[in-house]
């Protein structure tokens, strides 16, 4: 892929794959694929500090994520925090945010910084800081509608939302906020690393931890998604759709 516009169209294949076998992967897929067309849409009206360098980083990064997807449907191994995702997405017994959330562990927490490292290779990374975090910045927002409106897939969880003040992160132990900060952290080492595949697979056994904590949170945390999970929609193709109207 060499523009952004190729990423789309296989952005979209995957998000049709994904309809046609009912993959929960296409939770992800249709979130990521918003956030590429976010970004392209700010590439054209010259949001960043250097639009032709975003555009090399979105493909970058958009290029691990879907190498991942494709070694995994060859049966071969992607990363570790990638494989817990794409393994899950086989299963009923996980909510729709706890799928959303294994993808953007993986593809922030492991992803971002390489691609970031590798946008700016023979570079000052520090140049790229700005538009790295608009990246997590436009993820952000498009989870939090996602969140906001969470009760047309998830009764439940919607419900418990409001009650949470804000702490419904936590519920799930996962953070965007900290993930942006940990994976600019983690793009620095990798920069500066002269073992880059080391780097990578130190940095994935502990993201795929995280992963594992996601999707096994602790008996009553478990408890609690057994009750929520048993009123979320049980359609992948009518939660995508939902999905793709929510983060628009």
């Amino acid at each position: 892929m060499k523009s952004i516009a190729e990423v789309i169209i296989r952005m979209d294949e995957i998000v049709s794959e994904c309809r046609s076998k009912e993959s929960r992967i296409g939770y992800f897929a249709v979130l990521y694929r918003q956030v590429t067309l976010r970004i392209k849409q700010g590439i054209l009206n010259r949001e960043f500090e250097d639009n032709p360098r975003m555009e090399k980083l979105d493909i970058l990064f958009a290029k691990r994520f879907i190498d991942a997807y494709e070694l995994w449907l060859q049966g071969k191994q992607p990363t570790k925090s990638w494989k817990i995702a794409f393994d899950a997405s086989q299963s009923n017994s996980y909510l729709v945010l706890q799928h959303l959330f294994l993808g953007i562990n993986a593809h922030i927490n492991l992803d971002l910084g390489i691609a970031a490292s590798q946008t700016m290779e023979g570079s000052d990374l520090n140049e790229i800081r700005n538009d790295f975090n608009k990246i997590n910045s436009i993820l952000a927002e498009l989870v939090d509608g996602v969140k906001a409106n969470i009760s047309t897939v998830s009764p439940i969880f919607g419900w418990l939302i409001p009650l949470a003040k804000g702490k419904d992160e936590m519920f799930l132990n996962f953070s965007i906020q900290l993930a942006r900060d940990g994976a600019w952290k983690y793009a620095g080492e990798y920069h500066l690393a002269q073992d880059k595949k080391f780097q990578i697979r130190d940095r994935d056994e502990n993201i795929s931890k995280l992963a594992e904590k996601l999707i096994n949170p602790g008996k009553l945390l478990s408890f609690l998604v057994k009750i929520i999970g048993f009123a979320e929609w049980k359609s992948v193709n009518k939660t995508m759709d939902q999905l793709d109207v929510l983060v628009k």
